[in-house]
């Protein structure tokens, strides 16, 4: 099982000294994600200063971006960190598209499987000088004259992951993706009932099976040195597994445990602004589904005795504020890593 890592510190000290220790404490895949921030330009900073770990955006927006422009952006981070880039992408929901980038919304499954054929279209036509000549249903290119051609690289298999929590997105994954990530907010019932059926059909559209597709996550990790730490880890954990289900966009995951009521009843408090109460609705049932839940001492078997089933890569992580820390993530670290 592959770990993974991120950074909190947005800055450029910040980003690149945790891509650094991220490779010394044995993490195979250094990650950026979009929220306040550009989620590419971290990991130009992370090349830099690695040689091993693996980078990937987890995730960056598709539709906020022409596939042009995306293309671009992955192919010099390709090439910048010697072939060790993934691009990890995902739909987001209408609103933000349409208000917040002003870009057009469309049904997004058949839209995202359109974005990826036409990246690597792009792609192929750079490395391999074939005529651009895309033509679909939300995108058309047909213009790429030499002097913006930036031509072949030495790692020209630029790896595509998408985020998928509907049956129609996790098809699309199976179907033409390297990877899914799923979604922090998934249950193991959720991934046996729903994504991995659902990722088995889209890759036999295309003759393959779900060995060929790379899964990440998903789910939430409890995790705190003693059990105090432990119980006040969950009680934020629930915060946050409420705000997710309050979402019509992720209602599948609890309509598969016949939690519609409490969907619906979050979905009102959040209208009404009661963010604050929300998480008072999880109950102890509820998070253990969605989250594993151990200490230090035994997060690390917890962890693979849910995820390794179906996972080949995950994300860890816990304060460090000493040297006694420093040895215990790379102790758990070291653990997730074995077979």
């Amino acid at each position: 099982m592959k770990i993974q890592s991120s950074y909190t510190d947005y800055s450029v000290e910040g980003i690149a000294e945790a891509a650094r220790k991220s490779e010394e404490r044995g993490y195979d895949i250094f990650s950026s994600s979009e929220t306040g921030h550009n989620p590419f330009l971290p990991l130009v900073l992370a090349s830099e200063h690695t040689n091993t770990v693996q980078l990937q955006t987890s995730i960056a927006l598709s539709f906020a971006r022409s596939p042009m422009d995306t293309a671009y952006i992955a192919w010099d981070l390709q090439n910048l960190s010697n072939g060790r880039f993934t691009l990890g992408l995902g739909s987001q929901v209408r609103g933000h598209i349409v208000r917040r980038f002003s870009m057009p919304w469309a049904a997004p499954a058949p839209r995202m499987r359109e974005y990826i054929l036409a990246l690597r279209h792009i792609w192929d036509s750079w490395q391999n000088g074939s005529k651009l000549d895309f033509a679909g249903d939300h995108y058309s290119f047909n213009l790429m004259s030499p002097f913006f051609n930036p031509g072949p690289i030495d790692n020209p298999d630029v790896k595509i992951s998408i985020a998928g929590v509907n049956p129609n997105m996790l098809k699309v994954a199976g179907e033409v993706c390297d990877g899914v990530i799923l979604h922090s907010f998934n249950t193991p019932k959720y991934t046996r009932e729903v994504v991995i059926p659902n990722l088995q059909k889209g890759a036999e559209r295309t003759g393959r099976s779900i060995e060929d597709i790379e899964i990440s996550g998903g789910g939430f990790i409890v995790t705190g040195a003693d059990e105090e730490e432990l119980e006040k880890n969950k009680d934020i954990t629930k915060s946050r597994i409420s705000f997710y289900a309050s979402t019509r966009s992720y209602s599948d995951v609890m309509d598969t445990h016949g939690w519609q009521d409490t969907h619906e009843k979050l979905y009102r408090m959040s209208i009404d602004g009661e963010w604050s109460k929300m998480g008072m609705q999880i109950t102890d049932d509820m998070l253990d589904n969605f989250a594993v839940i151990g200490t230090y001492d035994d997060i690390a078997s917890k962890i693979k005795s849910t995820y390794g089933r179906y996972a080949t890569s995950v994300s860890f992580s816990m304060p460090v504020n000493n040297a006694q820390d420093e040895e215990v993530l790379r102790t758990i670290v070291s653990d997730l890593k074995k077979s």
